[in-house]
């Protein structure tokens, strides 16, 4: 699961970064709304946790923007500001939690996974594509009925191709979202991983699924192109 921390705090920041980090989750730090708003208009965040005082754009703005644009993921608002009025205007602009400082880690840590879990009923369990299924909450990939077996980041992979398949996704998304790395051009490591995974999902069946688009990226389409 992937959380976008914006907080203009470097210290929070990162106690944030360090501790959500350690529980399992891929975690993005942004020190103002600005920044904040681009990584989730351009990501693919399971929650966000949101500071309200942020330079930039304030966390008001950011909320707003955000659901006016159609973004529906948990957003967790975390700040100084305890009045009642604030804690009112947020949950009506659609936070899903408030949580006023200072706080217990362990309490964030609670309210974070509680919003996962709501958010989980949202989305679908199963992805597919022809005769390709990806089961989300088995952890299981099937293709013509047959079982698959897959490493974390394969799975990973697979899972990013079928939520966004149709789409050309360029190798510096691909990066940015299942390695949680800014993408070097001189390494080969999601060449590598698209190769072992067609060797999976695509070279003993029939259609091809998982296609090159030279010079812009890999997409996962039912038609076969090639």
């Amino acid at each position: 699961m992937k959380i976008l921390i914006v907080e203009d705090e470097a210290k929070t920041g990162d106690y944030l970064r360090k501790g959500l980090g350690e529980a399992g989750f891929v975690v993005d730090l942004a020190h103002d709304g600005v920044d904040g708003l681009h990584l989730v208009q351009t990501g693919d965040y399971d929650l966000v946790v949101l500071d309200v005082m942020l330079p930039g754009l304030d966390g008001w703005a950011v909320l707003r923007t955000l659901r006016r644009e159609g973004h529906e993921m948990p957003v967790l608002f975390l700040t100084a500001r305890d009045q009642v009025e604030d804690r009112v205007r947020g949950l009506e602009l659609g936070a899903d939690d408030y949580l006023v400082k200072p706080f217990a880690f362990s309490e964030l840590l609670a309210r974070v996974r509680t919003l996962l879990r709501r958010g989980k009923t949202k989305e679908p369990e199963v992805f597919g594509v022809a005769d390709l299924e990806l089961d989300l909450l088995r952890r299981r990939v099937t293709r013509a009925g047959v079982r698959i077996d897959l490493t974390a980041k394969e799975f990973a992979l697979l899972e990013l191709l079928l939520r966004r398949q149709g789409e050309v996704l360029p190798r510096s998304l691909i990066a940015s979202q299942v390695w949680d790395m800014n993408f070097d051009s001189d390494t080969n490591v999601i060449e590598v991983a698209v190769r072992r995974l067609r060797a999976k999902v695509d070279d003993p069946f029939e259609p091809k699924l998982i296609r090159t688009v030279r010079g812009m990226g890999y997409v996962l389409e039912a038609a076969e192109t090639r």
